[in-house]
C-alpha cells in the first residue's frame, strides 16, 4: 500500500479521502508559451511523497527538473527546457540547449566529444535529447492498492542512407514512492551493423550538491580523464563552495557490483534540513552500461556533479573506435537498460543506502 505523509492507505481508503488523484499525486500534461521552450510540452509528475519532475516529450523524455518538498534534486542549467528546432548539432553547438535536469540522455549512435569518425563530423553528445517522442502514452493505472504513474514512447534516430534506430523508453513510478525508474529498449531497425553510445547524464544540484555533501561510491579504481582531473583526484567524493574559475574534472569509477549484478552510487547532503538529510542514488546494471562517470563541476551558476551510467567513455566515437571498445547493434539486435533514481529524504534512508553500496 502506498504511504501519504507517512501513513499506508490502501485504494478504497485513499479514495475516501480525496475527490480527484491530484489532489495528492498523478501526471498533467502542460505546454509551453513562452521563451526558447515556446510550444514544446512537460509532462508534470506528481507521487504525493513531495517528489515532483518533469518529463519533456519533446527532447527525448528526458527528464528536466526535480524537487522533493520544494529541495531541487536536478541542477537546472541558464538554458532551460529548450525547444528541441534551436538544437545545434555542430562541435559544442549540444550545450546551447543542455537543459541539465535530472536525466539528459546522450547517443544513441554517438556520444562524448566532438570528432571526426570515418570521415562524418560529430558534435557533443550526439540526437537522443533533441528528438520528439512518437506513440507516446501517460497512464494513471491501479494495480490492486498500487497506483502507477506510467510515461512511454518511441524514439527514432534516423537518417536516410545511415542508420535507423530506435529507443523505447518507459519511465515509471508510483503514488507513495521517492523511486523513479527507467527502463529503455534500444533496436536496430536497419539493416546494416551500427555504432551504439548510450549514456545517462545525470545531473545533481544545490542543495543535494554543497560543501557539506558527498559522493558514496564503491569504486575499486578511480581513474581521472585529463591532467585537470587529476589536480584534486583525491578529493573526487568531496564538494568546494562555488568558485566562478572553477574547471570541470571526469573521472572514470570501475564500480562493484551488488549480487543481482547492480551498481549503486549516490550523493548525499546529511546535514540538510538541521541534519533531516537529503540525497539522490542511481543504480543501474553494470552488464548493460559497463562504465560510470563523474562529472564535477563547481564552477559559479554550473554547480553540479553528474553521475552518469554508460555503455561507452566521454572522448568521443573516433577514439572509442580506436580502442577497440565501440559497440555496435546488428540488424535487428535489441540492448535493454534499466536505470533507478531514488531520492533519500532522512538520515535513516541515507544510512541503508551505505549499507547498500558498501560491498566487501
Amino acid at each position: 500500500m502506498p504511504k501519504i505523509f507517512g501513513q499506508a492507505y490502501a485504494r478504497d481508503a485513499i479514495a475516501k479521502h480525496i475527490g480527484n488523484l491530484h489532489q495528492i499525486g498523478g501526471i498533467r500534461t502542460l505546454r509551453f508559451e513562452q521563451g526558447p521552450a515556446d510550444g514544446s510540452r512537460l509532462l508534470q509528475v506528481e507521487t504525493g511523497t513531495g517528489l515532483q519532475f518533469h518529463i519533456l516529450p519533446d527532447r527525448g523524455l528526458d527528464i528536466s527538473s526535480a524537487k522533493y518538498c520544494g529541495a531541487s534534486l536536478s541542477w537546472d542549467s541558464p538554458c532551460g527546457e529548450a525547444h528541441p528546432a534551436h538544437y545545434d548539432p555542430h562541435g559544442l553547438g549540444w550545450l546551447k540547449t543542455f537543459p541539465g535536469g535530472l536525466v539528459c540522455t546522450c547517443g544513441m549512435t554517438w556520444c562524448g566529444a566532438p570528432c571526426q569518425d570515418e570521415g562524418q563530423d560529430l558534435g557533443l553528445h550526439g540526437r537522443f535529447s533533441h528528438l520528439p517522442v512518437q506513440n507516446l502514452q501517460v497512464a494513471e493505472e491501479w494495480d490492486g492498492d498500487r497506483c502507477i504513474l506510467r510515461v512511454e514512447g518511441d524514439i527514432r534516430e534516423s537518417i536516410v542512407f545511415g542508420e535507423n534506430i530506435l529507443c523505447h523508453r518507459k519511465i515509471t513510478t508510483e503514488i507513495g514512492s521517492n523511486t523513479i525508474r527507467i527502463q529503455d529498449a534500444v533496436t536496430n531497425e536497419g539493416f546494416t551493423s551500427t555504432p551504439h553510445m548510450f549514456l545517462y547524464h545525470i545531473n545533481l544540484g544545490y542543495p543535494v550538491v554543497s560543501s557539506e555533501s558527498r559522493l558514496i561510491s564503491n569504486a575499486d579504481v578511480v581513474k581521472p580523464r585529463d591532467a585537470e582531473a587529476e589536480d584534486g583526484k583525491d578529493q573526487y567524493t568531496e564538494f568546494d563552495p562555488p568558485n566562478a574559475g572553477y574547471k570541470e574534472k571526469v573521472y572514470f569509477h570501475q564500480m562493484k557490483v551488488d549480487a543481482g549484478g547492480y551498481v549503486h552510487a549516490a550523493i548525499v547532503n546529511e546535514s540538510f534540513a538541521d541534519g533531516r538529510g537529503l540525497g539522490v542514488e542511481v543504480s543501474y546494471r553494470q552488464a548493460e552500461l559497463s562504465q560510470f562517470i563523474q562529472w564535477k563541476n563547481m564552477g559559479a551558476t554550473t554547480y553540479v556533479c553528474g553521475l552518469e551510467p554508460a555503455n561507452c567513455l566521454v572522448m568521443g566515437r573516433a577514439e572509442e573506435r580506436q580502442r577497440g571498445t565501440l559497440e555496435f547493434l546488428e540488424p535487428g539486435q535489441t540492448k535493454n537498460y534499466d536505470v533507478s533514481i531514488t531520492a533519500l529524504t532522512s538520515g535513516p534512508e541515507i544510512a541503508e543506502c551505505q549499507k547498500r553500496i558498501s560491498i566487501d
